[in-house]
């Protein structure tokens, strides 16, 4: 029998149990405000809403890693096509693309074609420095940590601030070498 190969986005999207979305959205919605009522500063938002995303990618990156049966990727960037063209579609339902690699193939942008995060939503002006999916950055950033990449992930585009697009750009920092908690030969 042939070895299974890894799994699409498409395949693995219509395979899994989902949420409602718009359940989801509001959800996530109410998040947001608790946190503008709360923290009133609209940066402390920012890098609360990071920090979630962090702290959901360190452990979301064991379920993308089970069902979508990748192997594991050889450079940065193929782990950036896996993350546009699969991670995204997987629990999203939305496609991403990856332009704008630098020389040194250690910089990329990951730019969204769609994002059911901000579906019946407006910033007032007094959110205008808010990045409202800033948990997205988290969760790319807590997830690739997981797997030996220091990176940072910041917002360049989006659509609630006046862009035309929703854009990405993911930095490899470095490569984190991997540690084992003990010796075998002991």
């Amino acid at each position: 029998m042939a070895p299974v190969g890894p799994r699409s986005g498409d395949a693995i999207f219509s395979s899994i149990d989902r949420v409602n979305a718009e359940l989801f959205m509001l959800t996530y919605g109410a998040i947001v405000r608790q946190l503008l009522t709360d923290l009133e500063e609209v940066e402390e938002v920012n890098k609360q809403l990071d920090q979630m995303g962090y702290n959901i990618g360190i452990r979301l990156i064991d379920e993308f890693l089970a069902k979508s049966g990748v192997s594991r990727c050889v450079d940065f960037k193929e782990t950036a096509e896996m993350i546009a063209k699969v991670g995204f579609k997987m629990f999203l339902g939305v496609t991403a693309s990856v332009s704008s690699w630098e020389a040194d193939g250690t910089c990329c942008s990951i730019i969204l074609e769609d994002n059911p995060l901000v579906d019946f939503v407006e910033l007032p002006d007094t959110c205008q420095g808010l990045y409202y999916c800033n948990v997205l950055s988290g969760v790319i950033r807590g997830a690739l940590e997981m797997v030996s990449m220091k990176t940072e992930v910041t917002w360049t585009r989006d659509v609630l601030r006046g862009d035309d697009a929703y854009e990405l750009q993911v930095k490899l920092l470095k490569q984190v070498a991997e540690e084992y908690p003990y010796k075998d030969d002991e």
